[in-house]
């Protein structure tokens, strides 16, 4: 499971010190592995000579840290975080396939537990309009489910439905948005969440918008057929993302409330 260069190896102990299931001992002068592991990686990343090595991992993808990458102040991050708008109005074009890329391997290089890694990403932009398709189509099944397990989501989703059957432009649910993200977690939802916090930042910096929606969680979680459309038959949906760029222009941050907020 990782691989120790013993020429490499000066047996600093570094990568014993820090592996947080103790895989790793120095064992006359050298590091060596033992198991068990669940590749973290932590080995790989505090070595200062390169002598540890994932082989099922991408290890050409593995970069070494520069200072100058870590420059975003404090101030600058608030501010980030104070001026995030969730976007119900895109304009059309598509997301250019460099920031697609850009924004999945966010998600990808998330954190989750015990390293599982378990997160699908599934990005739809060419084949949307086939999806919205078949969510309209599958409403009413959607909507039988609903009244008896959940009829308050029951009563909206069927005006949703109404207003889209009148008039299919009135979508309540996508907004026209150009591309539409769902990230399915069959481990911990809160590895999909985490992993949606970073690819909603990463398409920020890109000059996108997003929008999280639990509406589509709901229905997607409630359609067999949407599932299977997907590929996350027998999976959680840990998050839903509408994407794109936005067509409005926001001035400034918003007012809130103090907190509710203790210190001890």
């Amino acid at each position: 499971m990782i691989e120790m260069n013993r020429d490499l190896c000066i047996g600093c102990g570094k990568c014993a010190a820090d592996c947080p299931v103790g895989a790793l001992h120095i064992i006359e002068g050298k590091a060596e592995f033992s198991g068990p592991c669940f590749q973290c990686g932590h080995c790989v990343a505090v070595c200062p000579v390169r002598a540890v090595a994932i082989p099922e991992y991408e290890m050409d993808e593995v970069e070494e840290y520069v200072p100058e990458t870590f420059d975003i102040s404090p101030e600058n991050m608030l501010h980030a975080v104070k001026f995030r708008r969730s976007i119900r109005n895109y304009r059309p074009e598509k997301i250019e396939g460099e920031k697609v890329t850009d924004i999945l391997n966010a998600g990808r290089y998330t954190a989750t537990a015990r390293n599982r890694q378990a997160c699908t990403f599934i990005f739809i932009q060419d084949q949307l309009e086939e999806f919205k398709a078949l969510v309209w189509e599958n409403m009413p099944d959607i909507l039988r489910s609903l009244r008896k397990d959940a009829p308050r989501y029951a009563k909206t989703f069927e005006r949703f439905y109404e207003k889209w059957k009148a008039d299919p432009k009135d979508d309540n649910f996508f907004y026209n948005c150009p591309a539409f993200l769902v990230i399915s977690a069959d481990n911990h939802p809160l590895d999909g969440g985490l992993a949606a916090a970073n690819i909603e930042n990463m398409a920020v910096a890109h000059g996108l918008g997003a929008l999280y929606s639990g509406y589509m969680m709901r229905v997607i979680s409630t359609s067999p057929a949407l599932k299977k459309w997907l590929e996350i038959e027998g999976k959680g949906v840990a998050c839903c993302m509408l994407l794109g760029y936005p067509a409005v222009t926001y001035k400034r941050t918003v007012p809130r409330h103090g907190g509710h907020i203790i210190r001890k």
